[in-house]
């Protein structure tokens, strides 16, 4: 087991874990991270805890020192730069016809990278965007390609349940979400009611899929024929969670059963 604290470098930006380097942290702390990209200005957004080494997915970089007033300095500098290279990356995008809407810049805190993220419908060649973008701001230029679950991420906004966004409030990563998530959990296959405002499959049809999928275990399926006590039939509606299901049967008419029972209530 090693010790990890989590760090992030935006607001509702993803969650990275480094190692405290036996400093004393607390949330909310700006601190001086080392980065594969370099130096960065991040925050502390979790308390210090131990996972399994097996768990890393990267090298543990350290978490360099607390952030200092010159640090700070150099950050909102940055920003203000970052915010003028995001224009001016706009203007040669238009100027070029690429079909690319960039979303922010943002500079390492040593300024060795200056970094953009753009959404597109498809891929786009952006090489004379970046030889124009470094030779206006003598830096290593990187444009990455975002999808519009990050996007929607970052705007925020409330789902079909009222509540704030998963992604926005709580969700670090992304997982994957299938259409037959929606179809274990006898889901009408209505975009307007699977579909989350980023116009993906809800995030929220993971929650629940294994819990489905293990009560749905031995379950009959939809409009296929079975046997029962009161005849033959075909199954016209079946409720996992209430462990029951109705069956259409001929001379008789709709009725319920129990799982594995095979008796009408």
């Amino acid at each position: 087991m090693i010790k990890v604290i989590g760090v992030t470098f935006k607001d509702k930006g993803k969650v990275y874990n480094f190692s405290p380097n036996d400093l004393e942290l607390k949330i909310g702390d700006n601190v001086i991270v080392e980065t594969e990209r370099g130096l960065q200005f991040g925050t502390i957004v979790t308390d210090i805890k131990e996972i399994s080494e097996e768990t890393l997915v990267a090298p543990l970089n350290p978490v360099l020192n607390l952030a200092t007033k010159d640090d700070l300095k150099k950050h909102e500098k940055n920003l203000k730069d970052a915010h003028k290279a995001l224009q001016k990356a706009r203007e040669l995008a238009e100027k070029y016809k690429l079909n690319m809407y960039i979303i922010d810049a943002s500079f390492t805190h040593d300024r060795n990278q200056l970094f953009f993220r753009f959404m597109a419908d498809s891929r786009v060649d952006f090489r004379s965007l970046a030889k124009d973008l470094a030779n206006s701001f003598k830096t290593r230029i990187e444009l990455r390609q975002i999808g519009v679950r990050d996007r929607a991420k970052e705007v925020g906004g409330y789902g079909q349940c009222g509540c704030p966004l998963c992604c926005s409030k709580f969700m670090n990563d992304f997982d994957s979400i299938s259409i037959n998530m929606a179809k274990t959990q006898n889901i009408a296959l209505n975009p307007s009611k699977i579909n989350g405002i980023c116009g993906r499959l809800l995030c929220c049809l993971k929650y629940e899929n294994e819990c489905y999928k293990e009560y749905g275990k031995d379950m009959p399926q939809m409009n296929k024929k079975i046997k029962t006590d009161k005849g033959e039939g075909k199954v016209v509606s079946v409720d996992v969670l209430a462990q029951t299901y109705k069956v259409n049967i001929s001379d008789v008419g709709i009725v319920e059963f129990k799982k594995e029972s095979n008796e009408s209530n």
